[in-house]
């Protein structure tokens, strides 16, 4: 963790399985997660030396200025009520502790491009969109200063201008995504030879949509964004 030395405690909030706390663990920081009830959270629940809690984050969860970090990986968005969480986050922060957060770019050019076909979008999952100066501000009102943005991932922004590409071309969005996934019920009205030709659309183009990918993030449109955050106060 760039920021953050161990040993350190750090709160992952929507840990899914706990792959990224477990990592954390093996690098002697002291790793904390809260996962919905689901099969990610089981198998979080048996790696050695994870504090889990199964549910959401409320403010007796935990003291104040109890962490040196808390992250947020594509969590954001999805939150009813984000400024509560943002609120307790607050209190449980340590000063000059660091918020790390991932979420879509409402202001990227996939937003513009594909509009209600953009992946990101994910109608009635997520709730929440932001740009990031809004976004910043928003994190100034609750003792925040931005550090640092990225608007480069190699593993969201370039899939997400394919996907949204077949989303423009199919009836169902995220068909290709949810077979990725191992969700195959989910595309059972397509044919095994539409999967196999939307994932060598995928292979196939996967550099040129990475290069694309590049240039859109020097431009800072990039479709998702790592922000980085400390607490002033």
């Amino acid at each position: 963790m760039r920021y953050v030395k161990a040993p350190a405690n750090v709160l992952d909030i929507g840990c899914g399985n706990g792959r990224f706390l477990q990592g954390l663990i093996n690098k002697n920081y002291s790793g904390y997660g809260i996962e919905l009830p689901s099969k990610s959270a089981e198998r979080a629940s048996r790696i050695p030396g994870l504090n889990l809690k199964t549910g959401q984050l409320c403010e007796d969860d935990f003291g104040e200025h109890f962490f040196d970090a808390v992250t947020m990986w594509h969590v954001i968005e999805h939150l009813p009520e984000p400024r509560k969480t943002l609120q307790i986050i607050g209190k449980i922060l340590k000063q000059g502790g660091y918020l790390m957060a991932s979420l879509p770019n409402i202001d990227s050019f996939q937003s513009r491009l594909f509009r209600g076909r953009w992946l990101h979008l994910d109608p009635s999952r997520h709730l929440l969109f932001f740009g990031a100066l809004d976004l910043a501000k928003i994190m100034q009102t609750f003792g925040f200063e931005i550090v640092t943005i990225n608007y480069f991932s190699l593993e969201q922004n370039p899939f997400g201008m394919q996907q949204s590409i077949l989303n423009c071309m199919l009836r169902k969005r995220e068909v290709l995504f949810e077979v990725l996934k191992g969700n195959r019920s989910y595309a059972r009205e397509y044919s095994s030879v539409s999967i196999l030709l939307q994932k060598l659309f995928y292979i196939t183009t996967f550099s040129l949509f990475a290069l694309l990918s590049v240039i859109e993030s020097c431009s800072k449109k990039g479709g998702t964004m790592e922000m980085v955050f400390r607490k002033m106060k």
